[in-house]
């Protein structure tokens, strides 16, 4: 299991989060690239801090929605939101090489990856992009009970999926991230955000908003750049993963 994070989501003089208390502590980093937040130099900044500390770098594409920080579906076609995501992915792309960097995978962002999860013909579009354009790039999902036809999915285009789990987010029973405008869909305290990151990290699974168990088959766990709780238990989770859970208990 590895950590990862959002991160990289300023913009000009404004930042969100604490990327320098953040990164350090992860194994990857969901880079924003100015879809629904960054800038160029905000990008230079953030994969210099990322390759610092060898941190593996990737690309956080989103709809073009800065006013709705990427969080709002738009009605444009599976086609035009591969397009908008490649041409993140390929700003991000250019920074990350001048620094002597380059990117191993794409983590679609906000309503970009909730539209994915619940469109087969989204995320198709989405694949058949990154397949078209540099087949090495992993795509990053949610992980869910149907995980195996996503796999299915990807393996049609010749792309590599990574499956992941959230420690700060409630759940569905049907996999899916509660709905961010439902009561509790963000966890803010961290025992709460603690809590779920050991059940992930020691059963792969999750209670979900109802209290039922559901299993996800996860191999990243993210925390959200944007919840100071999250950042504040970032280094905890990462001594969970570093020690096999021995040396920690929620």
């Amino acid at each position: 299991m590895l950590l990862n994070a959002d991160v990289g989501e300023g913009f000009g003089p404004w930042s969100m989060g604490d990327d320098k208390a953040l990164i350090p502590h992860i194994h990857l980093a969901n880079i924003a690239c100015g879809g629904h937040a960054s800038d160029p130099l905000t990008m230079q900044k953030t994969v210099r801090l990322a390759l610092d500390h060898e941190v593996e770098l990737g690309a956080h594409p989103s709809y073009p929605d800065m006013l709705g920080f990427g969080r709002r579906p738009l009605a444009i076609s599976p086609g035009e939101a591969a397009l908008h995501m490649l041409a993140q992915v390929g700003a991000l792309e250019a920074i990350a090489r001048s620094e002597g960097g380059s990117l191993t995978y794409v983590k679609p962002h906000g309503a970009l990856y909730n539209e994915m999860m619940a469109s087969p013909d989204l995320m198709a579009a989405l694949m058949s992009s990154l397949a078209d354009y540099k087949p090495e790039l992993k795509l990053m999902i949610l992980a869910t009970s149907h995980s195996n036809e996503h796999q299915t999915l990807a393996r049609k285009y010749g792309i590599e999926l990574i499956l992941e789990a959230f420690a700060d987010r409630s759940y569905t029973d049907e996999g899916h991230l509660a709905k961010r405008t439902s009561p509790g869909a963000v966890f803010h305290g961290s025992d709460k955000i603690l809590a779920q990151a050991h059940s992930i990290l020691t059963t792969n699974s999750v209670k979900t908003n109802t209290g039922s168990e559901i299993q996800l088959g996860a191999n990243v766990i993210c925390v959200h750049g944007d919840n100071t709780e999250s950042i504040g238990v970032v280094e905890k989770i990462r001594s969970m993963i570093d020690s096999n859970l021995n040396s920690l208990s929620v």
